[in-house]
């Protein structure tokens, strides 16, 4: 985002934090007025605090940012859709393969035209019928695809104990134990009741985040960048960046050329980072010969000297937001091992240049082409941190390698600096 945008924005977050402040000692103040009436005074100055900041950015697009404030002014509570959350952007998606097959977008691809490996179409048939159509790269919350996948991942989450993404054979042996009661066999009464228990752990009730800790995420960027990272078909912005472990040195533009790259943003106190996470490391294993995976460690999004949540006490996942490198090393290298990581984790500095470089914050992802520009770029995490939206762009340029006859070639495993 242009940098007098990233000012102005910080300029309206200090009006609007203040704002808020002021109304809160107003409301303290020794002969408080009914709270009712300072509830409806509280809205009506939101109200036009929203209004205000989109009347600032008239006649031009609003900076992500901007967004962000209008929505934390309306009392967002940071759901889908709202204020920077936007869709994922991809160079490749239905429209490009279409054409790229010399069909009308309301044809199909069956696996025998397909003009890559079949070990590719696999993975772009979504739903597994044999044919690829455009329903297969609807990524949009409200599809048939996207609804079964929130019941499973509920489902998924009530076996897995451990709360890590990962579901093992203890685990799936004990909750049949415990749904079937004793019994050799489990009947649709018994998975119902099993199911309907819920995930495990004690119920953790959501925590409606202030207004005042938003606006204070927002500065700290815990919550997510003010920047808005590289847009589609951009130079990758480069970064010289260590090693969990400090062993070792990348720098991606002494990477790029020798395969596509994909760089995974996230921290350890971001919960749904922690969850999704196995799945991008699934990805990295399958994709090992022709791409590289580098994971990037930002700042915390949930620290316990920020937007504390319950589910990561729960968790015991319980950090203050590192005030030194040395800090924030040393809780990548918990990830790490906590995640059972398979790829490079890379640390960012403590001013967050690479964070803010790529609008990280608090969990991204990426596919750089071998000419070392943006090919795709989720929406923000935690809604956009889409590993599988992600894997369609990496086959189709796979796919197109293949098309040009390049293979695959060995990445450097750092610069050893």
């Amino acid at each position: 985002m242009h940098s007098r945008h990233v000012l102005l924005c910080r300029w309206l977050a200090v009006l609007l934090l203040w704002g808020l402040v002021a109304g809160g000692l107003k409301a303290q103040s020794p002969e408080p007025p009914a709270k009712p009436k300072a509830d409806a005074e509280a809205a009506q100055d939101a109200a036009r605090a929203a209004k205000w900041l989109k009347e600032a950015f008239k006649g031009e697009p609003t900076p992500e940012a901007a967004e962000m404030l209008i929505a934390i002014a309306k009392g967002s509570q940071m759901g889908p859709g709202d204020g920077w959350f936007h869709p994922g952007q991809s160079r490749y998606g239905w429209k490009w393969l279409a054409e790229k097959h010399g069909l009308k977008s309301g044809d199909a691809i069956p696996r025998d035209k397909f003009l890559g490996p079949e070990r590719l179409f696999t993975r772009l048939d979504r739903n597994k019928d044999g044919l690829l159509r455009a329903d297969d790269f609807d990524w949009s919350e409200r599809t048939p695809y996207a609804m079964q996948t929130g019941v499973v991942s509920y489902w998924f989450r009530c076996v897995n104990k451990a709360s890590d993404g990962r579901l093992t054979r203890e685990e799936w042996t004990k909750f049949f134990d415990d749904a079937a009661r004793g019994k050799d066999h489990v009947t649709v009464d018994n998975l119902r009741d099993a199911l309907m228990a819920g995930p495990p752990g004690k119920a953790v009730p959501f925590q409606e985040p202030t207004p005042e800790m938003l606006v204070r995420g927002l500065f700290r960027g815990e919550i997510g960048s003010m920047n808005e990272g590289p847009k589609l078909d951009d130079p990758a912005p480069d970064f010289t960046l260590k090693t969990r472990d400090g062993k070792q040195t990348y720098r991606l533009g002494e990477l790029v050329g020798k395969k596509p790259i994909v760089l995974v943003f996230g921290n350890v106190t971001c919960g749904p980072f922690r969850s999704i996470y196995p799945r991008v490391d699934d990805l990295a294993l399958r994709y090992k010969d022709d791409a590289l995976f580098l994971a990037v460690y930002v700042r915390e999004a949930h620290p316990t000297d920020g937007w504390r949540m319950g589910s990561n006490d729960q968790d015991g996942v319980t950090f203050a937001q590192p005030r030194d490198y040395a800090g924030r090393a040393a809780l990548a290298e918990r990830c790490y091992a906590k995640l059972k990581m398979n790829m490079p984790l890379l640390v960012d500095e403590m001013d967050d240049r690479v964070g803010h470089g790529y609008s990280g914050m608090p969990a991204r992802l990426y596919v750089i082409d071998r000419e070392g520009k943006v090919a795709y770029k989720s929406g923000r995490g935690p809604f956009g941190f889409k590993p599988d939206e992600m894997e369609q762009t990496l086959a189709m340029l796979l796919m197109l390698d293949h098309s040009k006859g390049t293979a695959p070639a060995k990445a450097a495993e750092g610069t050893g600096k």
